[in-house]
């Protein structure tokens, strides 16, 4: 059963106010180098010099990214800049965006709090996309330097009557402790709950529900590995012990503000491309319409892409092609009577998925592509905005790309449930959880009171 608890919150000192704004930043995984120095400048105490610190030529073992943000940390408690709560508490926020390529505004209700870590094959905790070595390997790092948890996972939980998030609100006062703008637009709002009655309220609804990641996976498994060491070194007796939990993000996955983005895919190049030859190929498996788009505007070229991707993409899989050069967007469905012809090696809930379908029979059988050099960064890259992907191939950026609808969030469960995995940017939800609100100071001797 899934075991969740409140924790005495280390922040950022609240007389900062409105300059949170430059003292939060995304998930470390989605900076780029540019964003990382425009972290950095934004304000000296930025979160970014936690999460993901500069290197520097000449790093060794005792003076690196890792033992740097420990500094950072250790200096700026020492300050006065980051603060640990006395007395443990649930952290409810709302998240108002505009999901990408619209003007329409949603608001995603969520509440931070510590969950207990799960072994692999419990069923509590349930991943959907695998992970890579190295960027575990760095985050067990820093984590190992600094005794803190930085960015919560995100988890999505089933709660049809929205019962946990209503309870937290009810807690919650009308004023939020913390609220500001961030640069992308999006508007943030945190209410500090201490009450003992929700607590050992969200802890009873809790227990019977399966969580699943929707974000966070290689920081959930290096949570999992970092307590393992931990209880190498302190023991394993006590299972409420501090490092036997994980910080997270969680919401109801029947919110109306949780939305799930496409991640379309950009091929920087693909040797002896012939458009012709390629379509020819296709069609074993597609049928494909050639959908004339050269007097369009961008927006308006996005629009019609994305419209007729939902409406074919309702029971069969639809997705986009646009080749640079071409006046024309191809518009491919699957045949159904070749879904089977995706492998035997694949689970019935794995063949659902457009990510795969699109895998299989066009990046593979059609372009000729291994499993493994789908991996390559260099030629493989992901994009949520439509209007971004169509100009990334218009301007030569990329040679071609293929547009896709969002994986539906029952195909999530349903591959998680059976213990699968998808393609790693098989999903997107959006907007990531900010990181810098509160962080998880883990101290190994302290027990966390699950209130249950």
């Amino acid at each position: 059963m899934a075991i969740v608890a409140p924790f005495k919150g280390f922040t950022y000192n609240l007389s900062y106010g409105q300059e949170f704004s430059k003292l939060v930043a995304p998930p470390y995984d989605v900076i780029s180098e540019e964003e990382q120095e425009e972290y950095y400048q934004a304000h000296p105490h930025n979160v970014i010099r936690l999460i993901l610190g500069k290197k520097k030529t000449g790093d060794t073992d005792w003076d690196n990214r890792y033992t740097r943000a420990a500094d950072y940390l250790k200096r700026w408690e020492s300050d006065g800049i980051l603060v640990r709560a006395k007395e443990p508490a649930i952290y409810l926020t709302s998240l108002t965006y505009k999901p990408q390529d619209t003007e329409n505004e949603r608001t995603r209700w969520g509440f931070i709090a510590l969950v207990r870590i799960e072994d692999q094959d419990s069923g509590v905790i349930l991943p959907h996309e695998r992970t890579f070595s190295a960027h575990k390997d760095d985050r067990l790092k820093l984590i190992r330097a600094c005794n803190t948890q930085f960015s919560q996972i995100f988890g999505l939980y089933e709660d049809n009557e929205n019962s946990i998030l209503e309870a937290c609100k009810a807690h919650a006062g009308q004023q939020p402790l913390l609220s500001f703008e961030f640069k992308d637009g999006t508007r943030h709002n945190v209410w500090v709950i201490k009450s003992p009655a929700l607590f050992r309220l969200v802890s009873e609804a809790m227990k019977n529900k399966t969580i699943f990641i929707a974000d966070g996976h290689h920081r959930y498994e290096t949570s999992r590995n970092f307590r393992n060491i931990m209880r190498a070194r302190y023991g394993r007796r006590n299972p409420n012990r501090s490092y036997e939990y994980v910080m997270m993000y969680l919401t109801n996955m029947s919110d109306e503000g949780l939305t799930i983005l496409p991640s379309h895919r950009l091929i920087k190049w693909v040797p002896n491309f012939e458009l012709q030859e390629f379509l020819q190929k296709a069609k074993t498996w597609f049928e494909i319409e050639d959908i004339t788009l050269s007097n369009h505007s961008t927006r308006s070229k996005a629009e019609a892409i994305q419209d007729i991707l939902r409406r074919k993409g309702g029971k069969r899989s639809a997705m986009g092609f646009y080749p640079n050069g071409s006046e024309s967007c191809f518009i491919l469905t699957l045949d159904e009577a070749k879904r089977d012809q995706m492998g035997d090696d694949l689970h019935p809930a794995l063949k659902e998925l457009d990510v795969l379908v699109l895998s299989r029979f066009l990046f593979q059988k059609t372009l000729g592509f291994s499993r493994e050099e789908l991996d390559d960064e260099k030629t493989f890259q992901y994009q949520s905005s439509l209007i971004q992907a169509i100009q990334s191939v218009e301007s030569g950026q990329a040679q071609m790309a293929f547009f896709l609808n969002p994986t539906k969030i029952e195909q999530v469960k349903e591959v998680a449930r059976n213990f699968l995995v998808m393609p790693r940017k098989s999903t997107y939800f959006y907007p990531k959880v900010i990181t810098g609100l509160v962080f998880n100071k883990i101290d190994p001797h302290e027990t966390i009171d699950t209130f249950s």
